[in-house]
């Protein structure tokens, strides 16, 4: 999985007045678990929002006073009137043990359902992967090349190399969907098969002779 740099400083005070300090001077208060010690720092927003505001999940190379911390971000507050980031906290990984994280799904392939005229509808967004972070991807593919019109791609159907899906295996990812517009022309061919079926019939009876 790709990383984004973030620089942090330790903070010397804390609480709700040196952390509004920080917020008007355009950094954000963190606070790191995981590790040794639990720290409390802050960053620029401007390096918070390409981690956050962004629809691909990056681990975070945190380095605090010249040393590093790699991490994953475990949770967001904003502000709730204006959506302005106001915390972060992060935690610490380790190589050798496994993280969870919500990853982006991403759709391979075109839809035999989707050439015949169905509605392609994406029902998951993000996974929830447990991996090592080294075995962590940047996307959950699912291939759909074979999905027809009525069919759907289930967690269980997803091959994955390296890392575990933690979603219910019968949790449809994506389905293709029948269209008003394909169910209206299956409605007519059935009618004009229908009505072809009829014909001889009646012509049959045209030609018998009578007493």
């Amino acid at each position: 999985m790709k990383s984004i740099e973030i620089i942090g400083y330790k903070r010397a005070n804390l609480g709700k007045k040196e952390a509004r300090k920080l917020r008007e001077q355009s950094n954000i208060p963190c606070v790191m678990y995981g590790g040794k010690e639990q720290i409390h720092f802050y960053a620029p927003a401007y390096l918070l929002k390409k981690l956050i505001f962004t629809p691909h999940v990056y681990m975070a190379d945190v380095y605090i006073e010249k040393v590093l911390h790699k991490c994953i971000v475990q949770d967001v507050q904003f502000n709730p009137v204006t959506d302005v980031i106001s915390h972060v906290d992060f935690l610490e990984v380790k190589e050798d043990e496994p993280v969870k994280m919500q990853i982006p799904v991403k759709l391979q392939g075109t839809s035999i359902g989707v050439t015949r005229g169905g509605k392609l509808v994406q029902k998951m967004k993000k996974l929830k992967v447990k991996a090592l972070p080294s075995k962590m991807p940047d996307y959950v593919e699912v291939d759909i090349s074979n999905l027809d019109i009525g069919k759907s791609a289930k967690v269980g159907d997803i091959k994955t190399d390296g890392y575990e899906i933690l979603n219910n295996k019968s949790i449809p990812v994506a389905s293709v969907l029948t269209t008003r517009a394909l169910k209206q022309e299956e409605a007519a061919n059935a009618e004009a098969k229908a009505g072809d079926s009829k014909a001889p019939a009646a012509k049959t009876q045209a030609k018998a002779p009578t007493k």
